[in-house]
């Protein structure tokens, strides 16, 4: 399943990240913000699972502003794995 958010409070502006069946990432782009931090932020993420990303990078902030890329984009990423699971109950 594919999700996109708008980032507030950051230079980046959005993210989009799709997601397998288990919660594993496939593929993830940040859109704006420093092109070569981004770019790689991306790269890393691919193949690893949405809470080890969401673990890892939640929460960390950007010199004097309470959140940063990373930060949103694991919010992205928290967000559509809520997305999934939620698609995943009501198939069942």
């Amino acid at each position: 399943m594919e999700y996109t958010r708008r980032h507030r409070g950051v230079c980046s502006r959005a993210s989009y990240v799709e997601l397998d069946d288990n919660g594993v990432i496939l593929n993830a782009k940040i859109i704006g913000g420093c092109d070569g931090n981004t770019r790689g932020l991306a790269q890393i993420v691919t193949g690893l699972p949405a809470t080890f990303v969401i673990e890892k990078w939640k929460g960390t902030p950007c010199m004097f502003k309470p959140t940063s890329c990373p930060d949103q984009f694991a919010i992205t990423i928290e967000e559509a794995l809520k997305q999934l699971e939620a698609e995943k109950a009501a198939k069942a």
